[in-house]
């Protein structure tokens, strides 16, 4: 039934509304309806039910809406999910919630959402995140934003990816 209402009706519902619903009805929520939160509605959506959204409900949210997450919503975000998302989706992303994301989700984003980060989101990259990345993403990266690594995260870089910082 959650899937039947229009944006109009998901806009009425209250914050308590939206964090009530399900996995399963979070799940058929669509990118019209999931655009037409509020982000006091997005940030009441749980863990569970953002994991839960489809790819096509997680790119409609807005760069509003996904700086409104916190960043336990957004390491609950699938590799699936964030793969999907434009650049300026995960520009968006508060250095707390790029952090969050799982390893696995990090070596999902593509070359063109590597070098939409900005150089405060790769310094935020925990040191298993950075030995996630992939050397063709570290290549695309410009040299701004590789001059952003620190120290600790060059020490665990592989020599793969060392060279790669330099190509």
């Amino acid at each position: 039934q959650v899937a039947a209402l229009t944006v109009t009706a998901m806009a009425g519902l209250a914050t308590g509304d939206i964090a009530a619903l399900t996995s399963d009805q979070a799940a058929a929520l669509g990118s019209a309806q999931v655009a037409g939160l509020s982000t006091a509605m997005v940030h009441a959506l749980e863990v569970e039910d953002l994991a839960a959204l489809s790819t096509s409900a997680v790119q409609g949210l807005s760069a509003q809406q996904i700086a409104a997450l916190t960043s336990v919503q957004a390491g609950a975000l699938t590799s699936t999910q964030v793969a999907t998302m434009s650049s300026g989706q995960i520009a968006a992303m508060s250095t707390a919630q790029f952090s969050a994301l799982a390893t696995d989700v990090i070596t999902a984003l593509t070359t063109a959402q590597m070098t939409a980060l900005s150089t405060a989101q790769l310094r935020a990259m925990t040191t298993d995140q950075i030995t996630a990345l992939e050397t063709a993403d570290i290549e695309a990266l410009s040299g701004t934003q590789t001059s952003a690594f620190t120290t600790a995260q060059l020490g665990v870089m592989s020599t793969a990816q060392l060279s790669a910082l330099f190509l």
